[in-house]
C-alpha cells in the first residue's frame, strides 16, 4: 500500500488539513485516537474509485506514532452496490476472527473507517513485474485459494441481516440484479444481453451458500515478499455462490497483460487445488467458467455505471472515465468467452 509523501497536502484544497471534508477527517481522527491527535504526513491515495482513502501518519496526544489508513465515502456511488462502511468494519472484523488477513479496524461509523496500515504492494502491474516479489508470484494463486476457503467459511451472520437469506430462501439472482443495474443506465448493449441471455440458459447448479467477499482479485490484495498480507474492499460482501469469488478472480481485467488466468500470477489448477484441499468442496471447472463469465459481465456493466457517475456530475474523475472507456474490452472479452 502506498505511504504517505509529504505533511499536510501540496497545495490548497489538496491536502489532508484543507479542502472538502477537511473538518469530518479532523474529528473521526480525534475521536479515535485522542483530542489533539496531529497528521505528521497525509495524502490521498490514488485508484478507489468508489471511495474517498487517506493514507496518514498520526501522532496521538500521549506522542505513540500510527500508521493509518481512512476511508470514506465518496458522492455520487452507484445505488445498491455497496454494504455501507460500518457493515463493512462489522465484516472485516469477523474476517480477522476467521484468519482472513486484513487491517486491523479502529473506528468506523456510517461516513468511514479507519485502520491499520498494512506494509506491501497493491499496484497490480508491480506485484506481476517487479523483481521484490519475483519469488512469491509461484505461490500466491494456491494462496488465493486458501484464503477464499477461508472467507467462505465465515458465518452468514456476519453480513448484513438484511442481506442473509432465510431458512428456506434463497439469495438474491446475480444475473436479475446485474441485469436491472444495466436497465437502470438506458443505455443499449447488444454484447451484455447476449452474455445475459446465454448465462441464464446455461446456469450451474450450485449447492452451497457462503460469505462471498463480492471484489477478490488483484488490485484488492497487500502483497509483500512474504505473500498475502491483507484482504481490502469488502464492500461488496454478500451471500452467494462461493464460485463467484474464484470466478471473479480469473478475470482477464485482473490479468493486466499477463497471460497466468488467476490474478496474472497463476494457474487454474493451483487455485482450484489449494481451494479444494483447504474447504472440502470440489470446484466444478464449468460452473467456474461460468462464474468467470459472469465476473467479466458484471465489470462490464460497472464499467457503463462508473463512467454515468462521471459523466452526470455526480463524482468528477478521470479516473471514472478511463473505466468508461473499458466497456468495449469486456464485450470483446465476452465474445471470446462465448464463442
Amino acid at each position: 500500500m502506498s505511504e504517505p509523501r509529504a505533511a499536510d497536502g501540496a497545495g490548497a484544497g489538496t491536502g489532508w488539513a484543507d479542502g472538502p471534508g477537511a473538518a469530518h477527517r479532523a474529528a473521526v481522527l480525534g475521536e479515535a485516537l485522542g483530542e489533539g491527535t496531529t497528521v505528521t504526513a497525509g495524502v490521498r491515495l490514488p485508484g478507489g474509485a468508489s471511495r474517498e482513502t487517506w493514507a496518514l501518519d498520526a501522532v496521538d496526544p500521549a506522542g505513540a506514532v500510527h500508521e493509518l489508513v481512512l476511508r470514506l465515502d465518496s458522492p455520487g456511488s452507484p445505488p445498491g452496490t455497496g454494504i455501507g462502511l460500518a457493515r463493512e468494519a462489522e465484516l472485516m472484523r469477523a474476517a480477522a476472527t476467521a484468519g482472513v488477513p486484513v487491517p486491523r479496524v479502529l473506528s468506523a461509523g456510517d461516513r468511514h473507517i479507519l485502520m491499520t496500515r498494512v506494509a506491501g504492494e497493491t499496484i497490480p502491474r508491480k506485484i506481476l513485474r517487479d523483481e521484490a516479489f519475483a519469488a512469491v508470484r509461484p505461490r500466491l494463486a494456491a494462496r488465493c485459494g486458501e484464503i477464499l476457503a477461508a472467507i467462505h467459511r465465515m458465518p452468514l451472520s456476519c453480513l448484513p441481516q438484511d442481506s442473509v437469506p432465510g431458512p428456506r430462501a434463497v439469495p438474491d439472482d446475480p444475473l436479475a440484479t446485474w441485469r436491472d443495474l444495466l436497465d437502470l443506465t438506458g443505455q443499449p448493449h447488444p454484447v451484455f444481453e447476449l452474455a445475459f441471455l446465454r448465462l441464464a440458459a446455461s446456469r450451474p447448479a450450485g449447492d452451497r451458500v457462503t460469505v462471498v467477499h463480492g471484489d477478490f482479485r488483484n488490485g484488492n490484495l497487500i502483497i509483500g515478499p512474504d505473500g498475502v498480507r491483507a484482504v481490502l474492499d469488502w464492500e461488496l460482501a454478500h451471500p452467494g455462490d462461493p464460485l463467484e469469488d474464484l470466478g471473479w478472480l480469473c478475470v482477464r481485467s485482473w490479468r493486466f497483460g499477463s497471460p497466468l488466468p488467476v490474478g496474472g500470477f497463476g494457474e487454474y489448477g493451483e487455485l482450484v487445488e489449494a481451494y479444494e484441499q483447504a474447504s472440502g468442496h470440489r470446484v466444478d471447472p464449468d460452473a467456474l467458467r461460468w462464474w468467470e463469465i459472469f465476473g467479466v459481465l458484471k465489470w462490464g456493466v460497472i464499467c457503463v455505471m462508473q463512467a454515468i457517475r462521471h459523466l452526470s456530475g455526480g463524482a468528477r474523475s478521470v479516473e471514472l472515465a478511463a473505466i468508461g472507456r473499458r466497456v468495449c474490452e469486456t464485450e470483446w472479452d465476452l465474445l471470446r468467452l462465448l464463442r
